[in-house]
């Protein structure tokens, strides 16, 4: 744990601090539907064309279900779009490289991932995707699914900040002034960084660079007609070797086993048909091309994390830079640090808006301290190999980010739900997969997703609260309003269709065949990688444990209701949660209050959170990344 990674993390957090009232106060101005922002002279009639299109009163609020229903109607119809365009994607123009069409399975998986903001990618993006279809199919829910998020994180703050009404604003207000106003300007000039990086931004068809090193490798034989020709071999099996006597050939106590061809029931030879395979040169390599830049800006900004690379943020077009790296973390943690402000500008008590984002990052340094450590300390079995222990755990990270960027990396991309990778998670030490495995299973809220981070952490705020009412033996007051059952109720059932979605899944596929069948390790890290992925999934995440073969259709269409279950179930009891604090009336501060600023209520939010939200997953952690930890310092692997 070197000097320099203590300066970059001091840098980082103070960079994050000083960015976050800025960003806070634009918030206030662009999620109110009256607000003016220096954009105004050039956004304002496009925004007032929209609404008219659209047929939307921007002066017309709407309750709770009104709010949820159209947010939900939205989503689904952006999801049948992006599958549509998926599964035709081979007779759609700007498909230079002549992709062919996602299959229903991974089409589906791939539509419901970027609608949820999750971008899990059971495919490699440069491979499989067409320039449209990164454009358009999938771009376009970069944008709208953090405007979402986004909105939605303003609806539940106005639930908390009013009284006496049942209105929590308009979904599409909300939408298009956050898409307008905040991301779209944003992500123009992040772009536009990026290129000065190096990052390429254009639609030339792929590059076919000659090699210096050609190599050799073995194809299927094809006709004229480019049909695979194969031919019919025979099946043999294992016998045991007879000598002249017809007797078992016994080596040190062993029979000595050949094989001879199967038999059918007639003493006829079985065969089956296999393909003609024949050698072939290599002598180019395909190098990607594309619109990269843009789709980087608003998968980083929107904690949206889906790679237009296969490799994400290792790879050199999409983060070629120290400062492309750094900034781009930052970018990940900005707007969900901002809405922390917003929460307490707009409930007029700004140190709880403060406390709140003190609490996020204490579980944000702790996080980082515990990946940076295991990764640095490395592994035990590799060190007694001769990989020098200075050097830490290397293996799966970029040389030109080391271990501690990797680390940082690691654990901002999974406080976030955005997913991006520049490192493999799969590669690294038990206690350093740990972390991120566990900042998902907590819910991502530390910091989080746009704003799916500070409505998921104030589902926590309002347990400490109740809990703290419990403990004084009054009844539980938030900012002016009685916590009742029905509130606490909610909570519970968002975060109860986070572990039974997360745990139910993993088991039905540890069971299973078919999720077995997917498997690159054994043991405890076989049952960490699926349970990575459906806590990935369940959490909106989308980064993996890769280790594990996806592309099935059991686990895309698994995955894919995974992803669903952990948006959209997820969204109505917060909301439900949100109209009911809306409608209730403000009661006044007593001495028996318990106040949501201060040492006192960061501990308890702390402790609800770990005790709360992290006890769910405790024993299946241990059977996985914990008990790992323990056989790899006694010299075992898996």
């Amino acid at each position: 744990m070197q000097t320099s990674g203590w300066l970059q993390l001091a840098l980082f957090v103070i960079a994050l601090a000083a960015i976050t009232k800025p960003m806070g106060l634009y918030l206030m101005q662009v999620l109110d539907a009256k607000g003016r922002t220096w954009l105004d002279p050039v956004l304002k009639p496009l925004e007032k064309v929209t609404y008219k299109a659209m047929g939307v009163r921007a002066d017309r609020e709407q309750n709770w279900r009104e709010y949820t229903w159209a947010l939900l109607l939205f989503s689904l119809v952006s999801c049948v779009f992006t599958y549509v365009i998926l599964r035709l994607q081979n007779h759609l123009p700007l498909n230079p490289q002549g992709l062919g069409a996602l299959s229903p399975d991974l089409a589906f998986n791939t539509a419901i991932s970027f609608t949820t903001n999750t971008n899990w990618q059971s495919y490699g993006g440069e491979s499989t995707m067409s320039y449209l279809s990164q454009m358009v199919a999938l771009v376009i829910h970069n944008f709208a699914s953090a405007a979402t998020g986004i909105a939605i994180a303003a609806a539940v703050v106005r639930g908390i900040a009013r009284h006496s009404t049942e209105l929590l604003g308009n979904f599409w207000v909300d939408f298009v002034r956050t898409t307008y106003y905040l991301l779209l300007p944003i992500c123009l000039v992040f772009a536009v960084f990026l290129v000065s990086q190096g990052i390429i931004q254009n639609f030339k068809p792929y590059t076919q660079a000659k090699l210096l090193e050609t190599y050799t490798i073995q194809v299927q034989q094809t006709d004229a007609k480019g049909q695979p020709v194969t031919t019919n071999m025979p099946v043999t099996v294992s016998s045991p070797k007879l000598d002249a006597k017809g007797q078992p050939v016994m080596t040190n106590g062993v029979a000595v086993m050949v094989d001879v061809p199967q038999l059918d029931a007639k003493g006829q030879p079985i065969t089956t048909n296999v393909p003609v395979m024949v050698s072939q040169t290599v002598d180019t390599q395909s190098i990607a091309q594309g619109p990269v830049a843009s789709q980087i800006a608003i998968k980083m900004l929107g904690t949206n994390g889906g790679g237009y690379m296969n490799a994400n943020a290792a790879h050199p077009f999409e983060n070629p830079t120290p400062l492309s790296n750094f900034v781009q973390m930052l970018s990940i943690f900005v707007i969900g640090s901002g809405l922390t402000y917003y929460l307490g500008r707009m409930t007029k008590n700004q140190m709880h808006g403060w406390s709140v984002w003190s609490a996020m990052m204490a579980l944000f340094l702790g996080g980082v301290l515990l990946c940076w450590w295991a990764e640095s300390h490395g592994n035990p079995i590799h060190q007694h190999l001769g990989v020098a222990a200075a050097d830490g755990n290397m293996e799966g990270k970029e040389v030109r980010f080391g271990i501690f960027n990797s680390a940082l990396f690691a654990t901002v991309t999974t406080d976030a739900s955005c997913g991006a990778v520049n490192a493999m998670h799969d590669s690294f030490t038990p206690l350093g997969g740990f972390v991120p495995l566990f900042n998902i299973q907590l819910g991502e809220i530390i910091i989080g997703g746009v704003g799916a981070g500070l409505y998921g952490m104030l589902v926590f705020v309002v347990l400490a609260v109740f809990i703290a009412g419990l403990m004084v033996g009054r009844t539980p007051e938030y900012l002016g309003k009685k916590i009742q059952s029905f509130e606490v109720k909610m909570a519970m059932l968002a975060l109860l269709v986070l572990a039974i979605d997360i745990l139910g899944f993993s088991a039905w596929a540890c069971v299973s065949q078919w999720g077995r069948a997917g498997l690159n390790n054994s043991g405890p890290h076989g049952l960490s990688e699926i349970l990575y992925a459906y806590s990935s999934c369940t959490g909106n995440n989308g980064s993996a444990f890769a280790g594990l073969s996806a592309n099935t259709p059991w686990y895309n269409t698994t995955l894919g209701i995974s992803m669903f279950i952990g948006r959209f179930l997820m969204i109505v009891p917060i909301m439900a949660m949100a109209g009911s604090l809306a409608k209730k009336k403000l009661v006044p501060a007593s001495t028996g209050t318990f106040p949501v600023s201060g040492g006192t209520f960061i501990i308890l939010l702390l402790g609800t959170i770990l005790l709360v939200g992290a006890l769910n997953f405790l024993p299946v952690l241990t059977l996985g990344p914990i008990v790992e930890h323990f056989l790899m310092n006694q010299g075992t692997l898996f």
